[in-house]
């Protein structure tokens, strides 16, 4: 049975957790956030099933997920659609790192991660970058 306490600590931590995702946003170089276009960036609670299955992950594996067309192969045909999506996943990264720092950490490694898709890097090239 959820409380009325268990649904306001649930809604403290998830504003804890966006906050964390904002400030590594913030934290990008305004050249970085300058060529950000049709994307939006997301928290979510778990991945589904479907998107851990695009992944070949698990639900305690997956911390993050660009979904869109990479800027990189965008055509001047695309106009009009909706904005690409960077999900963050707050219950895989609170379960694998328990300090608040390490928690932050991973958020600012899995948002560039997940950034770097979004301009067109493949895993190996993300790898490269230390982002993996």
């Amino acid at each position: 049975m959820r409380t009325r306490a268990n649904t306001v600590a649930e809604r403290a931590r998830r504003i804890r957790f966006q906050r964390l995702v904002e400030r590594a946003m913030r934290s990008l170089p305004s050249s970085i956030r300058d060529q950000l276009d049709n994307v939006e960036i997301v928290v979510e609670s778990e991945p589904t099933a479907e998107q851990c299955n695009a992944q070949d992950s698990d639900t305690n594996e997956l911390f993050g997920l660009y979904e869109g067309i990479p800027k990189a192969e965008r055509s001047s045909s695309y106009s009009m659609v909706i904005p690409d999506r960077i999900v963050i996943f707050q219950g895989p990264l609170e379960r694998a790192f328990v300090t608040q720092d390490a928690i932050a950490e991973e958020v600012r490694i899995t948002l560039l991660h997940e950034l770097a898709h979004y301009f067109g890097f493949d895993e190996d090239q993300v790898e490269k970058l230390g982002l993996a």
